[in-house]
């Protein structure tokens, strides 16, 4: 195996290895006198190359590389095949990826208490996984990782007090067809039901509605699996300091191993679209935002529509009407058309004539468009205005299980930061949700940033866990608002491209945070490479989290870090001795 990885290093330096290795020699012979100082000459260089060669050859076989070090040559290099037991782990955007040897699936609770117990006698990383869904790579480390997807039972369920308690490796989805047959649900839903129950509480995900808080607050108990401590179960009765802070502890207190959650009744929701613009939101926002269960907007840059999607049980609505104006065909006419236009320009007329076009549902079509010129700012606002139109013959009523309704269509891979701010209480609206964004939509114009749709914006009221972005001890409603870059190639060079103009958007968005306390999604926020602005992060990170009390519970209950990360290293450093 060595001499094949020494080969195809050598190979990667010079696609012509011969010529390389015997280049003086080469030019010995072209530029030779006479035939009688050739013969010197090329005894001379000759002996130089053999010397050359020996040399590596000495230096190679004097420090072998050891058998574990083997997979660290292939993966930069990418020739010698990667060992059999290494995992590639990647988040869903394929924006940050691992290799590790190191990925355990215990499938019981005493099989988990037993690895970290292991991992913590022997100092070896153990970072919990979850679903590895999210968008920073918070739950991924090249030194060792642990899943739960094979902890993924209900194990109780309480009709009467409408509670479940579930291991944390059941996926939201599974849990919510499990929960139907009870005439049960959960109280809310982020966009998406892929995320195990473990990850979906500890980075403080949510929903939205004004009057309904992030998820952590259905937990209700949990067991704690701790590397220096065990198993502890926590609750409001029992130690709830630590229960509040490891209800959004970023999986660095413990691995959650099982959770009891506060469900609601299965209910029905109609759901109302329908595009305003920034006008008629200024005027109406206070009155939507209390009166609707959910409610969220979708700003489309470089337009002034804003589609507005309220969410409200059937009781609310006399008799709506439950279709839209438009077909589906319809209302992504205007869609269709522009991409056969683009085609044409792009590409070629002959795939602008394919059939197949008429098949892909809206956000294949936004993703392919966006594809053909993701980083040009005019073909990017043709995109937005065609979005526009789809919205505009999408209007309507639907009403289905809350579970089906709150779900949204993301679309592709992409790059995305979201942050959360207050914006006053229902009574007193701040109303610098919208001011942030009427804001960000100017820089984005000012600064010509191609910068696709939507800008989603959503509500929750606050949360009582102390490292929730939403965390307050008032009556707070948060705004969170996030952006996005879509990234619908898998071409590298491209990939790259895309990915430092989103940076560039983002720094946009970052220059408006201080002036309204915004922090980023736990599963959202990006550590930065520069020494100075990581230095600045760790800092507005204390002024509003209590990162001392949250190092000091890390450090009581792993204080060998198993649970840790590079990220948390960074985020939550720990400057000075925990006492």
């Amino acid at each position: 195996m060595r001499h094949l990885l020494l080969s195809r290093l050598l190979l990667r330096r010079s696609s012509n290895p011969t010529a390389s290795h015997h280049l003086p020699l080469l030019r010995a012979l072209s530029s030779a006198p006479s035939p009688a100082s050739s013969d010197a000459d090329l005894r001379k260089y000759a002996g130089y190359a053999l010397l050359l060669l020996g040399c590596g050859a000495a230096t190679y076989y004097s420090f072998p590389f050891p058998a574990d070090a083997l997979h660290k040559k292939a993966v930069p290099f990418k020739y010698a095949p990667l060992p059999e037991d290494l995992h590639a782990v990647s988040n869903w955007s394929a924006t940050h990826e691992v290799h590790a040897r190191v990925l355990l699936q215990p499938d019981s609770l005493q099989a988990l208490e037993d690895a970290l117990a292991t991992a913590h006698k022997e100092r070896r990383k153990l970072r919990p996984l979850g679903s590895g869904l999210s968008p920073n790579g918070i739950g991924l480390s090249r030194a060792g990782m642990v899943s739960l997807a094979l902890m993924d039972k209900v194990l109780d369920v309480d009709v009467k007090k409408k509670t479940v308690t579930v291991q944390a490796g059941i996926r939201v989805a599974e849990l919510v067809d499990a929960l139907r047959e009870h005439g049960l649900t959960l109280q809310n839903f982020a966009s998406i039901r892929e995320q195990q129950v473990g990850g979906f509480i500890q980075v403080g995900a949510h929903g939205t509605g004004a009057r309904l808080p992030p998820v952590d607050e259905q937990v209700i108990s949990m067991k704690l699996v701790t590397p220096a401590k065990g198993t502890i179960e926590l609750s409001k009765e029992k130690d709830p300091e630590l229960f509040y802070l490891a209800r959004c502890g970023l999986g660095g207190l413990g691995v959650v191993a099982e959770v009891t959650l506060q469900c609601v009744e299965r209910h029905q929701l109609v759901e109302h679209t329908f595009v305003s613009n920034a006008d008629e939101v200024m005027k109406n926002h206070k009155k939507w935002l209390s009166e609707n269960k959910h409610i969220k907007y979708l700003w489309i840059p470089y337009t002034d529509t804003v589609v507005v999607v309220q969410c409200n049980p059937p009781s609310k609505w006399r008799s709506p009407k439950l279709t839209s104006k438009y077909g589906r065909d319809e209302a992504l006419q205007h869609v269709r058309n522009l991409y056969r236009e683009s085609l044409k320009k792009y590409r070629t007329e002959t795939e602008s004539n394919d059939p197949e076009i008429d098949k892909l549902s809206f956000t294949e079509l936004r993703e392919k468009l966006l594809a053909l010129d993701p980083l040009d700012k005019d073909h990017v606002m043709k995109v937005n205005k065609a979005e526009a139109e789809y919205w505009k013959k999408s209007e309507g009523y639907r009403m289905g299980w809350s579970d089906e309704i709150l779900g949204f269509d993301c679309g592709g891979q992409q790059w995305v930061s979201e942050n959360c701010f207050p914006t006053g209480s229902l009574a007193k609206p701040s109303m610098k949700d919208l001011d942030y964004v009427e804001k960000l939509l100017q820089l984005i114009e000012k600064e010509d940033i191609p910068a696709p749709a939507p800008i989603e914006q959503r509500w929750t009221a606050h949360s009582k866990s102390p490292m929730s972005p939403a965390s307050s001890s008032e009556e707070d409603v948060f705004s969170w608002v996030g952006v996005i870059m879509y990234l619908p190639t898998s071409d590298a060079r491209q990939r790259k491209e895309i990915t430092e103009e989103f940076f560039n958007y983002r720094s946009l968005a970052q220059s408006l945070w201080d002036d309204y306390s915004a922090y980023e999604h736990w599963a959202k926020i990006e550590v930065p490479k520069d020494k100075d602005e990581l230095a600045e992060l760790q800092d507005r990170l204390r002024k509003r989290f209590p990162v001392d009390a949250y190092n000091k519970a890390r450090m009581e209950l792993d204080p060998n870090k198993v649970l840790s990360n590079a990220k948390l290293e960074k985020l939550f450093p720990v400057l000075e001795p925990v006492k």
